[in-house]
């Protein structure tokens, strides 16, 4: 049934990171008419603007297949268009426009906090998500201001912590760097490839410290700190040499509590709570022992996770939206399509992937596998159904709509004059790779708007 033709089906796709734009592929590849809606004017997601900015033979991959997909015919491409509740169209509008499915993999827009006091301070304190963003040029997050101070914790123990501690270690040459993780040194989350870059900033005889600190609770429980302080320094023999004084250290079997400043305006530093490890079934969860202490830094930066836009129009638990637990056309055992948990069933005609469908799930690869698992959903559940409308009719209606908007809209007859501009601006600079940080440069150097003069 997959190899059937979807020549008379027209898909939504909203969200052009990789999960959407490898789905749009195969969805394509069978015949089906894609409409792919991007929030940002560039596509490509956090593969765009995720991936560490130096990582430019990576991504320069990435955009060469992105341009390839955008280029087939039956893909059609508009960005600097939102979707949601507050958005240029809503998910309401989608369905009233008779397409016959619609693909959700907008990524995890929302954030994650802890909810403790000091979280708001104006100064010093961030997701992740700013700061990963911000370094990339992602508008608007490029024109915020980001204060990283000379002492920076930054919370959590996954990749996005080692980029973030990259930047802070070779970019910002920070004084210290304290990666703060409520569990212990087994539980550590990022790649011996992301700690190369770091690891000769580690301050060696703090991580000793730790793991002695820690080396009972772990036997307690089954641990070995001797296989855990060793994974930890797997990278020591391809490490990247050092271009800071920074000091990078570890405080494990630490939860934070509070971040002080409040009543100054910025963060003057963070109060943790100690924790112990115990075992919950196969799982180690960290229990809190009531001992605090603080750490004294001047900015907070949280790699916690992210959750999916509240305001999009589907139902969520959890930070994600509600996948059905009984799926009528899972691929490989994964569900992917949207749940009303109210009314006891799933949405019917709309499905979700990447991190729509679970937030913070990784890497690139990951992603596009999530989207071409999900299209797999897709082409099950077209078999099952007519087309609602001509796709001549679809594409009418989303001109139409577009057209009336009081903004530009971006298609992919747009986006080489876009990625000349910034071919030309780098050899200009004599820099390997330039992105405009404004989207009403972007939009000028496209003609989509005139320079403001100056």
């Amino acid at each position: 049934m997959e190899g059937q033709s979807l020549e008379p089906y027209s898909i939504a796709v909203v969200g052009a990171g990789p999960a959407g734009l490898f789905a749009s592929r195969q969805l394509a590849e069978s015949g089906a008419t894609v409409i792919l809606f991007n929030r940002d004017i560039k596509p490509g997601g956090l593969a765009e603007y995720g991936i560490y900015p130096d990582k430019l033979k990576m991504k320069e991959g990435l955009r060469k297949q992105f341009q390839q997909i955008l280029e087939m015919p039956t893909v059609h491409y508009y960005g600097n268009v939102v979707i949601g509740k507050k958005g240029d169209l809503t998910l309401e509008d989608l369905q009233a426009m008779g397409f016959d499915a619609i693909v959700v993999t907008a990524g995890a827009q929302g954030t994650k906090w802890l909810g403790i006091p000091g979280e708001t301070i104006p100064k010093g304190v961030y997701h992740a998500k700013d700061v990963v963003y911000h370094y990339n040029k992602l508008p608007p997050y490029s024109q915020k201001e980001i204060f990283i101070g000379r002492r920076v914790a930054i919370v959590g123990v996954g990749n996005v912590m080692m980029d973030i501690a990259r930047y802070c270690i070779r970019e910002k040459k920070v004084d210290e760097v304290i990666a703060v993780a409520r569990r212990g040194p087994a539980e550590v989350k990022f790649d011996k490839k992301e700690m190369e870059y770091v690891i000769a900033n580690l301050d060696l005889d703090a991580l000793d410290e730790e793991i002695r600190r820690a080396k009972p609770i772990m036997l307690a429980i089954g641990q070995d700190p001797d296989e855990a302080k060793a994974n930890i320094l797997a990278a020591l023999p391809k490490a990247v040499p050092p271009v800071s004084r920074t000091r990078f250290r570890f405080d494990f079997l630490a939860a934070p509590t509070r971040i002080l400043g409040e009543e100054k305006g910025y963060v003057t530093g963070l109060e943790i709570e100690d924790t112990t490890l115990v075992r919950v079934k196969d799982d180690t969860r960290a229990k809190l022992l009531g001992s605090r202490r603080n750490l004294y830094v001047d900015t907070v930066i949280f790699c916690i996770g992210d959750k999916v836009d509240d305001d999009f129009g589907l139902p969520i638990q959890w930070n994600e939206f509600v996948k059905s637990p009984n799926p009528q056309f899972p691929v490989d055992e994964i569900s992917y399509e949207a749940y009303d948990p109210e009314a006891g069933k799933s949405i019917a005609g709309i499905f979700v992937a990447g991190w729509s469908r679970e937030a913070s799930s990784r890497l690139v690869g990951v992603a596009r596998k999530d989207g071409e698992r999900c299209a797999r959903a897709v082409t099950q559940y077209l078999q099952t159904v007519k087309p609602k409308v001509q796709v001549n009719e679809v594409l009418e209606q989303v001109t139409e709509r577009l057209g009336a908007l009081s903004k530009p809209v971006v298609t992919q007859e747009h986006l080489p004059l876009l990625i000349a501009a910034e071919r030309a601006k780098a050899a200009e600079l004599g820099v390997e790779d330039f992105k405009f940080s404004t989207n009403e440069e972007m939009l000028q150097v496209m003609g989509l708007i005139e320079a403001e003069a100056t």
